[in-house]
């Protein structure tokens, strides 16, 4: 425990102490041993699946699938002997971090009191003191308590590990971690009484073991779900390398966009498959450089006509590459229409207004922050400011207003990290996602000069035919 931080430790043997204490009345009589084994056998059984998904191309499944069995010991079983049901199956569950043993022993004793606090709320409610089936619909209630009972000690738990490990305040500790948890406790909850009451139904034990048959096919499908979301992930990961390789002076230049692209669409409210769609459209938007001769991306002087013209290809290629890319959605539309104007002058199809789809809108301001924001070639960094300034004034012929003003907002809130993408500059990774609390950052005296529209720094030339905003 010598990497765990003291006060973490402390409150580790305080939950491992409150846990001996709620299981030792279990000890001075008969509780059931029969059915205590065969639930710890069980839930322990259910957390076998994590160690067998354990590899590279694998995908784990959560142990939190199988809760329902220790809300079917809660209602079955006094609250001493229900608390022993999840120590055996949180000590042989996969832990990746170390040191694991102390995280096993931390989970098990944080799975324990969730469960007597639930068993408890089930005595509270007179569920578990008759031989018999539980009543409905008075057990629907019941079985909703204690689920809520189980969720809220368990996150209070989690909150508390996190505020002394991390060293949180404990509001910021807890921030997120309950509403994200009642539903899915809620159905356990009902999962959970679907167990008991078929356990202590004529049928036995055995025929409770039927309720875990959807539970784990539901985990599989989720498990599913997310080894197909990590090859899509693991996609995107290549398509990006392969224009940062392409194109080094744009370097973190596509995972920026992406980041701003979200800021945008979260201050505009849209739902959250839109917003993942939105990401996947900003880290994109220049893929189609990979279409695009490398003399012309690296060129260190102004761009001939000629050539400018063979960039403005590139949201074309673009659009060609991802063609096949189901899951994008909306997301190719913005790759393909991000240079388009408000005014109808842009490319490659010269749509204004409206016609311009709304992703490629949001793109649009984002992909041209970040230029301004970033160093290249052939200029130094624009201030925040600056950048917002050029924006607003921009507004309305280039770029989509209420897109403008949406990112504004979002930076106030968020502020943004000053990127450095030249060639001969630093390139350690992306930035941070951005801090708590931190404002627009500083500019040093010597980049105020290209704060004014138009500025340039001194020793610095802007070649002709690169737009304000960057081709990128």
């Amino acid at each position: 425990m010598t990497s765990i931080p003291a006060a973490a430790r402390a409150y580790i043997l305080c939950a491992l102490v409150c846990t001996a204490v709620c299981a030792l009345p279990a000890l001075d009589r008969d509780p059931g041993w029969g059915a205590v084994g065969l639930l710890a056998g069980l839930y322990a059984l259910c957390e076998l699946p994590a160690h067998r998904t354990a590899g590279a191309d694998a995908t784990p499944i959560s142990p939190g699938s199988f809760f329902p069995v220790l809300l079917a010991a809660a209602f079955v079983l006094p609250p001493a002997a229900a608390v022993l049901v999840a120590v055996p199956g949180a000590l042989l569950s996969r832990v990746d971090e170390r040191p694991a043993g102390v995280r096993r022993v931390w989970r098990a004793a944080q799975l324990a009191l969730a469960t007597w606090a639930a068993a408890q709320t089930y005595l509270l409610f007179g569920v578990g003191r008759t031989p018999g089936p539980p009543d409905f619909p008075y057990a629907m209630l019941s079985a909703a308590a204690g689920a809520l009972a189980f969720c809220l000690v368990l996150t209070a738990l989690e909150a508390g590990i996190r505020a002394t490990a991390e060293r949180l305040v404990l509001r910021t500790a807890w921030r997120g971690l309950l509403p994200g948890s009642v539903v899915p406790h809620l159905v356990h909850g009902l999962a959970g009484l679907m167990m008991a009451v078929l356990w202590r139904s004529p049928y036995g034990p055995v025929s409770a073991l039927f309720v875990l048959l959807p539970m784990y096919i539901s985990c599989w499908l989720f498990a599913q779900y997310h080894r197909e979301s990590t090859a899509h992930q693991a996609t995107l990961r290549a398509l990006v390398q392969a224009v940062d390789l392409k194109d080094r002076y744009t370097r973190g230049h596509s995972e920026r966009v992406g980041r701003a692209s979200v800021l945008i669409a979260r201050e505009l409210r849209m739902d959250p498959d839109r917003i993942e769609r939105i990401r996947f459209a900003g880290i994109l938007h220049d893929v189609g450089k990979l279409g695009v001769p490398t003399r012309v991306l690296r060129k260190e002087g102004p761009l001939t006509p000629e050539e400018r013209r063979v960039i403005e290809l590139h949201p074309e290629y673009g659009h060609e590459i991802v063609r096949g890319i189901g899951f994008l959605g909306e997301a190719r539309a913005a790759i393909l229409h991000h240079h388009e104007r408000l005014d109808g002058t842009g490319y490659p199809h010269g749509l204004a207004g409206e016609q311009i789809p709304e992703f490629a809108r949001v793109v649009a301001v984002a992909d041209a922050f970040d230029a301004m924001t970033s160093t290249r070639s052939y200029r130094r960094a624009r201030p925040v400011e600056a950048a917002l300034g050029e924006l607003e004034r921009c507004a309305g012929t280039q770029f989509d207003p209420r897109m403008v003003t949406a990112l504004a907002r979002a930076l106030e809130r968020h502020g943004w990290p000053t990127a450095v993408t030249s060639d001969d500059a630093p390139a350690p990774g992306p930035p941070p996602l951005f801090p708590p609390d931190r404002g627009i950052p500083p500019q040093p005296a010597r980049l105020r000069a290209a704060a004014r529209p138009g500025g340039r720094t001194p020793g610095r030339r802007t070649p002709r035919g690169r737009a304000p905003g960057g081709t990128g």
